[in-house]
């Protein structure tokens, strides 16, 4: 009995410590979690920087697009408020230009003549008067040389003794407008002249004509 004691005795401690050993383990185990966590990546953190950094190139794109547009549609706008504003003042400008160069048109029926404004001050009065708008004169044949008619006003005279040719535009007794086709000696105050005589005699021709006198060309 006391050998089999003996033999039983030492495996039963033997077990006994292989159970303590296992139950240690277990514990440290749950204790201190094994070393793989502690060299897992930092993910969040370094998917918190990307994340930040992400967002702000994307956020200004749209930011850029949208400023272009903006900056394409102001221009447009300003191209057809300039585009309007010119249409809408062409003919003021080519009245002033001309006003300035002293270009004013005669205009015979279908054709039309430039004219150039004389030196004088009744020269300027019409020049005035054709800045308000155009004017029309019913003009009937004098002499075989000329065509005079009404102006409806006086203007400034300063008449002198004036041999005139084919073309000339003068005043007569300060509201009468002449225009010649020939050659005449009185006392006039020059207006302008036609400055191309081509068809001209023909355009006035024979008998009683209308005429208008304007800035612009007709």
């Amino acid at each position: 009995m006391k050998r089999i004691l003996c033999f039983l005795l030492p495996g039963f401690l033997m077990l006994s410590l292989a159970a303590c050993g296992y139950q240690d383990s277990s514990i440290s185990d749950a204790i201190d979690p094994p070393a793989v966590g502690n060299n897992a990546p930092e993910v969040t953190d370094d998917t918190e920087v990307s994340e930040s950094d992400s967002p702000a190139v994307n956020s200004s794109e749209p930011s850029s697009v949208e400023d272009s547009t903006n900056a394409e549609g102001a221009s447009s706008n300003t191209d057809v408020d300039i585009s309007m504003e010119d249409g809408s003042s062409n003919e003021e400008h080519e009245e002033e230009a001309n006003m300035q160069q002293n270009i004013f048109y005669v205009t015979v029926g279908s054709e039309t003549f430039s004219a150039t404004f004389a030196e004088s001050s009744g020269a300027q009065a019409l020049k005035e008067l054709l800045a308000d708008g155009d004017i029309t004169i019913q003009m009937s044949d004098y002499g075989g040389f000329e065509k005079v008619g009404p102006l409806g006003q006086s203007l400034p005279t300063e008449n002198s003794q004036t041999t005139t040719q084919a073309g000339d535009i003068v005043l007569y007794q300060g509201n009468q407008i002449v225009i010649f086709y020939g050659s005449n000696s009185w006392s006039y105050m020059r207006l302008g002249k036609i400055d191309v005589l081509t068809d001209w005699q023909e355009s006035v021709g024979s008998g009683d004509i209308e005429v208008t006198f304007s800035l612009q060309s007709q």
